[in-house]
């Protein structure tokens, strides 16, 4: 499986994102598709995720109410749209996938993208 992330920059606080994660290849090996962060200094945290089953999408707390995870079946991508952006939501932004149980358990995904750069300017 190929993840390729994309659509993180810059942006004021306030504003908005959509960042994108295409997959390819042995899709159908994996459950979930999640978002994860990692801001300098600080430990990679878990964002938002996906399941395939039945497209539940699950959120941490710092993202519930700002963004909104979705995918388009035919494209095999994922998006995280980001509105009422913060500094502290300053991070790289990873995507990843696998046949994940427990969504914000970093460890249970397999495939991980190249991670794409967000920065709000407070």
């Amino acid at each position: 499986v190929q993840l390729q992330a994309f659509g993180g920059g810059w942006v004021q606080a306030g504003g908005s994102l959509r960042l994108s994660c295409a997959a390819s290849g042995r899709t159908f090996s994996s459950d979930a598709m999640g978002w994860f962060r990692q801001a300098p200094g600080k430990e990679r945290e878990f964002v938002a995720a996906i399941r395939w089953s039945d497209d539940s999408p699950y959120y941490a707390d710092s993202a519930k109410g700002r963004f909104t995870i979705s995918r388009d079946n035919a494209k095999n991508t994922v998006y995280l749209q980001m509105n009422s952006l913060k500094h502290e939501d300053t991070a790289v932004y990873y995507c990843a996938t696998g046949p994940v149980q427990y969504l914000q358990r970093a460890y249970e995904y397999d495939y991980w993208g190249q991670g794409t750069l967000v920065t709000v300017s407070s």
